[in-house]
């Protein structure tokens, strides 16, 4: 059978598994989604947000990219964090980071890779930033802490956010968070991040008016 065949046959036994367990499953899917979470996670594929969680489809929004970083210029992460925040009304959002990472350990190099090195340069900016605490440690040891450290400055990023802090504005009881997943145990650890107003933001940072200029 073709690779992609069996993915299609694949399909068909997971859709009626799924209606031989619930069978109003996909009708009820259907009608709406109401997720409570918003998921910013690394497109790696060893790591799939709603399965390591347990939740079934329709219960978390999910946004993937490579490092799961938060850029204030990627228009593709900010559109689909305002649909969550602002349509779809999800009280957290999680930026998921996990042990290992391939866009971590790349940026950690002076190796190009091509485009991509556009994009890993945001990670770089993270290592000078942490550049005092991340030299001690060995290669391994920094690439662990860096895994970290990527994930922190990224709610950090969340927080700077114009929708956001909207939302903060508006009374919605929005919650920021930072996790890391261990690809070689399965468990997710807090990083004890955690925004939920402006205030833990540096005030340059707060967008309170629009300017006349």
């Amino acid at each position: 059978m073709p690779v992609l065949d069996e993915l299609l046959y694949r399909n068909k036994q997971w859709a009626a598994n799924r209606l031989r367990q619930d069978p109003d499953f996909f009708s009820r899917l259907s009608a709406q989604q109401t997720p409570d979470y918003l998921w910013i996670g690394c497109s790696d594929s060893r790591v799939p947000a709603t399965e390591i969680v347990g939740l079934d489809p329709g219960e978390m929004f999910v946004h993937r990219n490579i490092g799961n970083v938060v850029i204030h210029t990627d228009f593709n992460c900010l559109s689909v964090m305002q649909f969550a925040i602002d349509v779809l009304r999800v009280k957290h959002i999680i930026v998921c980071g996990h042990y290992g990472c391939g866009a971590i350990r790349a940026a950690m190099s002076q190796l190009s890779y091509g485009f991509v090195d556009n994009w890993l340069r945001h990670i770089k900016e993270i290592i000078v930033k942490y550049e005092a605490e991340l030299v001690p440690l060995d290669e391994d040891a920094r690439l662990r802490r860096l895994c970290e450290l990527n994930v922190i400055e990224q709610v950090k990023n969340l927080g700077k956010s114009k929708a956001v802090q909207r939302a903060w504005d508006a009374g919605h009881p929005l919650q920021l968070h930072g996790w890391i997943y261990g690809i070689a145990d399965g468990i997710i650890h807090d990083l004890d991040i955690h925004l939920h107003n402006r205030e833990q933001i540096p005030s340059i940072f707060h967008m309170l008016g629009k300017s006349d200029a």
